[in-house]
């Protein structure tokens, strides 16, 4: 069973069933906590989420490439990445089923 994207609102919705916070303060909440994740990253900071896993800048080197399309040589540039890696337990998690 293939479930859709999990959204902004979902995870307002979320809070705002668990924790009792109101719709507008559920997602003020979610925005602090994307945009205080989007400020770490931008200032190519390491996120580590207890639990849950780690948000990493990486630096990757121009490069050789070639279009798919025409197979013509060209040279990638260089750019910086977002990588996460999940913690241990939402590792196990998921290779469980």
């Amino acid at each position: 069973m293939k479930r859709s994207n999990l959204t902004r609102k979902d995870l307002a919705k979320a809070i705002n069933e668990k924790m009792g916070f109101s719709q507008r303060g559920a997602g003020d909440l979610v925005d602090a906590v994307f945009d205080t994740l989007k400020k770490a990253l931008l200032a190519e900071e390491a996120v580590k989420l207890v639990q849950f896993g780690t948000f990493n800048v990486r630096k990757k080197a121009p490069r050789k490439g070639r279009n798919p399309r025409t197979g013509a040589a060209m040279e990638i540039s260089k750019r910086s990445m977002i990588s996460f890696r999940p913690s241990k337990i939402v590792r196990e998690k998921i290779n469980q089923s």
